[in-house]
């Protein structure tokens, strides 16, 4: 499990471990990290072009004495300041050193014309100019600095993208996007959440010596988590020991949503799946998918929504939603999906699992909270996600290139991230697949913030491993899952 902690934990860590360390060596520690990773992407030693941007921060220090140290290994370092000062220590090192340091902004700027040109002949571009103290934004004229950044360059953040919100909280617009990150100590916010993980690039975590305690407030499913979470039968299990799923899945008019959920459900070992619609998609279900039971019945846990039209006004239409409110008002736990979140009204009494994309989550929390678009949505998806888990006393599982899984408030912990599926996944019928195999680990057992999790990540790469590089189809995925967990089982008896 990758685990992100807080800002405010960060400090309080940072703070106990100085008080036994003797002054700079944290920044020490760092700086050599940092100055190994560089190296590492410059290709070792030599007379390669570095610049590194810094503020007056840590942070900025940071970078100073990893410049300082890329240049004894033999590298050109040019440093560029973009505020009135900087660390002394670390300033005073990289002029030792051999840097070049020029005043990038400002009153007393150097020449605009040996700025860009160092700019545009680096290799390596090092961004220390704001850390984990800053917030969303950068100004105009560090905006316009990083616009003269080559194309070709490598570009290093320290600790953070600078301009992205260390908490993740707010969307990442005038910012650094780096091409990786380097961050000391644990993870944070900013570096799993969707509204800034964009900007963090490859995320590399060095250790510095520092413990930290307290509750992380996100966290990360990992395949190698998979063995300790996903439901694996015994000798004495049967189809109804593992869990039933029961599945109100399309209709007339979205037939295939059906196929996709019970194909889906079926392939992640869903001990039986019981199917409940109109006679198109029934049909279909009874011809591609044998392994499913036809009809109502005992189940511990409900699929409700994908492919069904609550606004189907036919004969057909009105049972199909009389079906899926029967199932939700069933006290068994749920996963809702797409046309089922029309019928959340209140919040629910046993455990839930919504799964929106932001449209959808825009138009439930209108409904049932506050005026809100699909664009506000995006810009703070943690904070608009959050508040529809308050207000239903469910898990919303938030679609995205990021998947945010967010417990109830009430249940004290943390929000699960997910980022495991390449972007060939955005198709129709992903989300029916999707639907399906959480529902299937929600009938196992599994809590609703776990099966969201463990369903995000093995869809993710289901996705993958249907077409490595290439655009997929939904049933494809389907397909591909029983492979992805067979291998990622295994991983427990490779590394044993």
């Amino acid at each position: 499990m990758i685990r992100a902690y807080s800002v405010s934990s960060v400090r309080a860590a940072e703070a106990a471990a100085m008080a036994g360390l003797s002054e700079g060596e944290l920044m020490s520690r760092a700086a050599a990290g940092l100055a190994e990773v560089a190296a590492a992407r410059l290709g070792g030693p030599g007379g390669r072009q570095v610049v590194a941007i810094v503020g007056a921060g840590n942070n900025g220090g940071d970078a100073l004495y990893a410049a300082a140290l890329l240049a004894k290994d033999g590298a050109t370092v040019v440093v560029l300041k973009v505020g009135e000062s900087a660390h002394e220590g670390g300033l005073r090192a990289a002029r030792d050193a051999g840097a070049l340091v020029l005043n990038a902004v400002g009153a007393h700027a150097d020449p605009q014309s040996v700025v860009r040109s160092a700019l545009g002949d680096a290799e390596l571009v090092i961004d220390g100019i704001v850390g984990i103290g800053g917030h969303s934004g950068l100004s105009p004229q560090i905006d316009a600095l990083l616009r003269e950044v080559s194309d070709t360059a490598y570009v290093l953040a320290v600790d953070l993208p600078s301009g992205t919100d260390p908490e993740g909280e707010v969307g990442a617009q005038s910012c650094v996007f780096a091409d990786e990150t380097v961050t000391f100590m644990v993870p944070k916010p900013v570096h799993l959440l969707p509204g800034t993980e964009p900007a963090v690039g490859r995320l590399t975590v060095i250790d510095i010596g520092v413990e930290i305690a307290g509750t992380p407030v996100v966290e990360r499913v990992t395949q190698d988590d998979v063995p300790r979470l996903w439901p694996r039968p015994g000798p004495g299990d049967d189809k109804y020991s593992r869990g039933v799923l029961g599945i109100v899945a399309g209709g007339e008019s979205y037939t295939g949503a059906a196929l996709l959920a019970v194909t889906a459900a079926v392939c992640s070992g869903a001990g039986m799946v019981r199917y409940v619609g109109p006679p198109t998609p029934t049909g279909l279900v009874r011809s591609q998918v044998p392994e499913a039971v036809i009809g109502d019945g005992q189940v511990q846990a409900w699929l409700v929504g994908p492919g069904i039209d609550v606004g189907d006004e036919s004969t057909q239409g009105r049972a199909q939603r009389a079906a899926a409110q029967s199932a939700l008002d069933s006290r068994l736990p749920c996963v809702v999906d797409a046309g089922g979140l029309e019928l959340i009204v209140e919040p629910r009494s046993t455990p839930t699992l919504l799964t929106p994309h932001a449209g959808e989550l825009a138009r439930l929390l209108s409904r049932l909270d506050h005026p809100v678009d699909r664009a506000t949505v995006v810009g703070a998806p943690v904070a608009h996600a959050r508040r529809l888990a308050e207000v239903t006393n469910s898990t919303v599982l938030l679609k995205g290139a990021t998947t945010l899984v967010v417990p109830p408030t009430s249940a004290s912990l943390s929000v699960r991230s997910q980022a495991d599926a390449p972007s060939w996944l955005a198709t129709a019928g992903s989300g029916d697949v999707l639907a399906g195999l959480a529902g299937t680990l929600l009938a196992s057992g599994l809590s609703p913030l776990d099966s969201g999790s463990l369903a995000a990540l093995v869809h993710g790469l289901a996705a993958d491993a249907a077409n490595p590089g290439g655009p997929v189809r939904a049933l494809g995925v389907a397909q591909a899952i029983p492979g992805v967990v067979a291998g990622l089982l295994a991983r427990t008896s490779a590394r044993s």
